[in-house]
């Protein structure tokens, strides 16, 4: 069973800047996708980025196409989540996912495997 541990959270300025990080393990060989969704009070889980651990292909929502960055360490087995210009609205819990497949999947529902949440609050 795949185990995800994010960190990194926090309380930030708007306009600054924080980096999230999810330690991925027992991951058996074979395809992974790997994938950040973010969660505000009220609102339903959104997908935010994705990235095929092998050959890097990326995804992202087009709202945050050119703030958020989505990486991977393979040494490491972690996913990465670079977040700039922070805005207030981008205050949520960030939740780091994972299924094993070679597709690039977007939604909440194609993910088996989640880690526990990390706070992110963009203060104005």
């Amino acid at each position: 069973q795949v185990q995800l541990v994010e960190y990194g959270g926090g309380l930030v300025q708007a306009g600054g800047s924080l980096r999230l990080s999810c330690e991925a393990s027992r991951v058996p060989f074979g395809n992974i996708l790997m994938g950040w969704f973010r969660q505000a009070p009220g609102k339903e889980r959104e997908f935010v980025a994705a990235i095929a651990w092998n050959g890097g292909r990326t995804e992202y929502a087009d709202s945050l196409k050119g703030r958020f960055t989505i990486s991977r360490d393979n040494t490491k087995n972690t996913l990465y989540l670079q977040m700039n210009s922070l805005k207030p609205e981008d205050t949520a819990v960030y939740f780091c996912a994972a299924r094993m497949t070679a597709h690039l999947y977007t939604t909440p529902t194609a993910f088996p495997y989640w880690g526990q949440g990390t706070q992110v609050t963009v203060s104005s």
